[in-house]
């Protein structure tokens, strides 16, 4: 990493940090069941895309070097994990001290919640992700009842209610992505009823996970 790009990437650690120490943690409103089944399903996705970062990598080359790509954008960028606590939690589990497979990433990454982030993002601006890639991935565990109708051809059983895991990375130019995946929480287990699907219209504040207070 180039030295500008490794100070703003210190910066949101320190920051992130300093967040976290001076908000008082709220008490749980989950279960355990239901805390570690979203653990599961975000470390699971985070092997995943740990598994592909390499064409990730090569997304971003290619886009920095193209005629029109970000100017003086850095080609061994930053790498922003977005995600809730239990997020965290996983990416702890998967890219760790003495977790091989996030070893290679682990020096350039930060993980961190979608509001340290954008906290951060105000503070210290980073054009045209010039100096980072976000890769963003939790889950919305409270999706309003006025939003089932879009999922009626998966109705919900008695006790059930539905998860939306949302995951994407931006900062790869045409390599971008944007996804969401229908879940069904049960009380005991979640599964997947649907891959890839497409929203309804979802506002800006809709990326913000909300971990453990209701809507």
């Amino acid at each position: 990493m180039t030295p500008e790009t490794r100070h703003w990437l210190d910066g949101l650690r320190d920051f992130a940090a300093a967040h976290r120490s001076s908000k008082p943690q709220p008490a749980p409103m989950r279960t355990t069941a239901e805390e570690a089944a979203e653990r599961s399903i975000l470390a699971a996705h985070l092997v995943s895309w740990l598994n592909d970062v390499e064409g990730v990598a090569a997304a971003r080359r290619a886009f920095v070097r193209a005629p029109g790509g970000p100017v003086a954008a850095a080609d061994d960028p930053a790498v922003v994990l977005t995600t809730s606590a239990q997020g965290i939690a996983a990416a702890e589990d998967v890219c760790g001290p003495g977790n091989v497979l996030g070893a290679a990433l682990r020096p350039r990454l930060a993980c961190v919640t979608e509001l340290e982030y954008r906290l951060w993002c105000m503070r210290q601006p980073d054009d045209h992700h010039r100096l980072h890639v976000n890769h963003w991935n939790w889950i919305k565990t409270r999706v309003p009842e006025s939003r089932w109708g879009e999922f009626a051809r998966h109705p919900l059983a008695a006790g059930e209610r539905y998860w939306l895991h949302r995951t994407g990375t931006s900062g790869t130019g045409p390599g971008d992505r944007r996804d969401c995946h229908l879940w069904k929480w049960n009380g005991h287990h979640a599964f997947l009823v649907e891959a890839f699907i497409r929203e309804g219209l979802v506002s800006h504040f809709d990326r913000t996970p909300e971990p453990r207070s209701p809507e």
